[in-house]
């Protein structure tokens, strides 16, 4: 049995899409851990703000397999996969971490190098699991979010509407 974690990320009908797709991870991988809900501007283009979350799951499922499907439940919202990295979408759902696993298979990259580079990944990661150790850096989520630059934060928890 391996602890996963998943970046939910939507800024097309989101106040449906994000729950939604709580719904479904459940019925999937049954018990979420589930942590506040940011919202943050669009970045690398001009768009709706989004809606970030972390979803931490238990699961013996192999980590390809949960992969495929975080894709189906995408592909299920809506989601096409022929749109630009930067661009508006209904529902972007990222295995950032499972177990200790460190992939680099063509797009399963685990652990996603977003934890560190964004906000909407790190903060809500660290919300719910502050004390678990990156696999590369064996830093905590805790401490990468302290030390993490907030000079530009463009992020806030709010009370989601659902």
């Amino acid at each position: 049995m391996a602890y996963g974690y998943i970046s939910i990320g939507s800024n097309i009908d989101k106040e449906k899409n994000t729950p939604s797709s709580l719904v479904a991870l459940a019925r999937h991988f049954g018990e979420l851990k589930i942590s506040s809900t940011y919202e943050s501007q669009a970045m690398g283009f001009e768009g709706e703000n989004f809606y970030n979350l972390i979803v931490g799951f238990a699961s013996e499922l192999p980590v390809k397999s949960v992969a495929k499907v975080l894709k189906q439940i995408e592909k299920e919202h809506g989601r096409t996969h022929t749109c630009k990295k930067f661009s508006a979408r209904t529902l972007d759902l990222d295995l950032v971490l499972f177990g200790d696993l460190v992939i680099a298979d063509g797009r399963l990259q685990i652990p996603r190098d977003e934890i560190t580079r964004y906000a909407f990944v790190l903060e809500p990661l660290a919300e719910i699991a502050p004390d678990l150790c990156h696999p590369i850096t064996g830093k905590k989520y805790a401490d990468l979010w302290h030390d993490y630059d907030k000079s530009n934060l463009q992020q806030v928890k709010i009370e989601p509407p659902w």
